[in-house]
């Protein structure tokens, strides 16, 4: 196995004191940091604060941070205050608002457009925060949202699957069929990260795979790494509407970052297909594509329109929170390294990308997206 050291401690520079708190959204299961991360970042020589029961609902207990060196704080309080940089998965919650303060680096998933609160008390804290969702690699690509991406295209097609079974109310069909009997028929709608993990999961499970995209240059390349066996079609409305009524499962992936999910299908095009059919609608979180949908949760996970199933849990990754912790540690750790080591500006430098990640900064508004969602916070 072969570990790439990207960030070494240099001497003299400061020891930062990590905090991790136990993230308090409902269902969340996610940590912001592994054990191994931990183990890294003190390796690092930085200090690494965790807050008891951080890591249970992601099977990490509070002895595996021990054992790396980590340090059990016993309340959430002691975890935030004690700390200079502060690693989560969601976006502070208006418990949290107090938490906040001038001389603090939160790191996290913040999607403020979508929450004026949010951007008000980090604004008027002067907290420095960062959004993994908008940080930038050297090809554009959103480095810190794609691991999530991949969890919630591969769970679509598990839990789709899932609800086909006859008791679930689904059509009763098996994915991969068996010798003799067809396939189920898959369309996944969006040909993203999202898309593509999903296509991939699909394909592997022997399901009959169809992927639709605007863009032909991405149908291109499914054609190539599938060599056929994947049908890419150009999406519009007819064709979707033509796949639809033949479709088991439907998976849609179609995200655009930041902004309201386009509705793709509509409540009277489901009412025509299959009986049984299942719909997946990833993009739940920015409002859905498919018109008929609204959030379900993990108890209720579907919800019955006309005879189809659909489902429409938010944050989906959350429900395999293990692989997703793991996962999005992979993904950030080389970032909070540079930020540990150097502070926000020197990690910029070593990272530009960073720079998009930058949300607010001592009592501004610096994202230029938020600042257009909220013109009058800008100041």
């Amino acid at each position: 196995e072969t570990t790439v050291t990207l960030i070494g401690h240099r001497e003299g520079s400061h020891a930062m004191r990590i905090g991790i708190p136990r993230e308090i959204m409902i269902h969340e299961g996610r940590v912001a940091l592994s054990p191994a991360g931990a183990a890294t970042l003190i390796a690092d020589g930085h200090e690494v604060l965790v807050e008891t029961g951080a890591g249970e609902g992601s099977s990490f207990p509070d002895a595996e941070y021990a054992e790396r060196g980590a340090r059990i704080m016993d309340t959430a309080a002691e975890t935030w205050e004690r700390a200079e940089l502060v690693l989560k998965v969601k976006e502070p919650l208006p418990e949290e608002y107090g938490y906040l303060r001038a001389d603090l680096v939160l790191f996290t998933y913040l999607h403020l457009a979508a929450s004026r609160e949010c951007t008000q008390a980090l604004i008027d804290s002067g907290t420095t925060s960062l959004a993994y969702e908008t940080v930038t690699d050297a090809h554009g690509g959103l480095p810190l949202l794609t691991p999530m991406s991949q969890v919630a295209g591969r769970l679509a097609v598990q839990e789709g699957a899932h609800h086909l079974m006859s008791h679930k109310g689904g059509r009763g069909v098996l994915l991969a069929g068996v010798p003799g009997t067809s396939p189920a028929k898959v369309v996944v709608l969006g040909g993203g990260q999202v898309g593509a993990s999903a296509v991939a999961m699909a394909q592997g499970s022997r399901a009959s795979v169809t992927v639709m995209d605007l863009d032909p240059r991405v149908l291109e390349r499914f054609d190539d790494l599938y060599q056929g066996n994947v049908r890419t079609i150009l999406s519009d409305p007819m064709t979707v509407e033509e796949e639809l009524l033949d479709a088991d499962l439907v998976i849609g992936a179609v995200l655009v970052a930041g902004a309201k999910a386009p509705t793709l299908v509509s409540d009277e095009l489901v009412s025509r297909m299959k009986q049984g059919a299942v719909l997946v609608d990833v993009a739940i979180d920015q409002g859905g594509c498919f018109e008929s949908s609204r959030k379900t949760s993990h108890e209720e996970p579907t919800l019955r329109v006309h005879d189809t199933l659909i489902y429409g849990v938010p944050n989906m990754p959350g429900a395999v929170a293990n692989t997703s912790t793991r996962a999005l540690t992979g993904a950030t750790l080389p970032y909070v390294r540079a930020i540990a080591e150097l502070g926000v500006e020197g990690a910029t430098a070593r990272f530009p990308g960073l720079a998009t990640g930058l949300m607010t900064s001592a009592g501004s508004l610096v994202s230029e997206p938020v600042r257009r969602a909220f013109p009058d916070l800008a100041g």
